[in-house]
C-alpha cells in the first residue's frame, strides 16, 4: 500500500503541473501563477459554472445605473445621493425614518386615559345582569364621573327574552350606588318604567323609600370587578389603544359567560 500511495501522489503532482486533471468529463483551466496565492489552498484550478445572475438593466429604464449614480454629467462631482433610476425616484426624499409621523396621532382623552386621584389611568363602567355577568361597558379617562355614562349603558345590551320571544333593552329594577343618584338620571329612569335601588346623598331634598336588603345585592357587580381583575392584561392596562383595551375587556367577559 505503501508504494500505491507513492505512486498517486507522484501522478498527481504531475498533473498539478500541466494544470490537467483526470476528472469524468469536468473541464478545468489553469489560472496564471500570479493568482495562486489568492485562491484557497485546496487547487490551482477554478470550476466554470453559469451563476444565473440576471442583468440590472430590470432596474433601471435605460438600462444602466448611471443615471443614478450620484454624479453629473457635466461636474463629475458626486450630488450626495445615490438612486436606482426612475422607478425608484422619490423614494428617498425624505430625510426621516418610514415610519417617523406616518402614524395618526391621537389624543389621551380619545384612548381613554386621564388623570384622577388613584393616577394616570381608565375608568371601567359596567353594566352586569342579575347575577353579577357582564352585559356592556363603556370606557373613559380616570377622572370622569361615572354618571356621565348612566344613559349610554342602559341605551345598549339587550336581553333576549325566552318567554316572548323578543330583546329587552331597559331592565325592570336598576341598582347602583350614589355615584349615580341625580335628579336627571332618576326622571329618565322614571320615563321609561325602571324601579330604582339607589341610595340618597345627604344633601338631596326629596328622599323616597329606600329597600336596603335589596341594595346588599349590588356587591354582585362588586365581584365582577374582581373577576375581571384576575385577567392579567385588565388589572394593568397595556395596550396603547383604547379600542385594544376594549377588546381584551371583551375576550374576558367570553371566558366568564362560559
Amino acid at each position: 500500500m505503501g508504494t500505491d500511495r507513492t505512486i498517486t501522489a507522484t501522478a498527481e503532482t504531475k498533473n498539478r503541473a500541466t494544470g490537467t486533471r483526470a476528472s469524468n468529463g469536468t473541464q478545468w483551466d489553469p489560472l496564471d501563477f500570479t493568482n495562486w496565492r489568492t485562491l484557497a489552498r485546496f487547487t490551482r484550478t477554478i470550476w466554470k459554472v453559469d451563476d444565473g445572475v440576471q442583468p440590472l438593466s430590470t432596474l433601471a429604464e435605460k438600462g444602466s445605473m448611471e443615471e443614478g449614480s450620484g454624479r453629473t454629467a457635466n461636474s463629475g462631482r458626486s450630488t450626495g445621493r445615490t438612486e436606482l433610476g426612475s422607478p425608484f425616484r422619490g423614494w428617498d426624499d425624505h430625510t426621516c425614518p418610514p415610519t417617523c409621523g406616518r402614524g395618526k396621532k391621537s389624543t389621551p382623552e380619545a384612548e381613554a386615559l386621564g388623570r384622577s386621584r388613584g393616577g394616570f389611568g381608565t375608568k371601567l363602567h359596567v353594566r352586569a345582569e342579575g347575577n353579577g355577568r357582564l352585559l356592556t361597558f363603556a370606557l373613559t379617562p380616570g377622572q370622569q364621573h361615572d354618571i356621565t355614562m348612566a344613559e349610554t349603558l342602559l341605551e345598549q345590551g339587550a336581553v333576549f327574552r325566552k318567554a316572548t320571544g323578543r330583546k329587552r333593552l331597559y331592565p325592570k329594577r336598576l341598582i347602583a350606588d350614589k355615584g349615580y343618584t341625580s335628579r336627571k338620571f332618576r326622571s329618565f329612569l322614571r320615563k321609561h318604567h325602571i324601579a330604582v335601588t339607589i341610595p340618597h346623598k345627604e344633601n338631596e331634598r326629596h328622599k323616597g323609600v329606600f329597600d336596603k336588603a335589596l341594595y346588599r345585592t349590588r356587591n354582585r357587580v362588586e365581584r365582577l370587578f374582581a373577576r375581571l381583575k384576575q385577567f392579567r392584561r385588565i388589572a394593568t392596562r397595556y395596550e396603547k389603544r383604547g379600542e385594544n383595551f376594549a377588546a381584551m375587556i371583551t375576550i374576558a367577559a367570553i371566558f366568564l359567560w362560559s
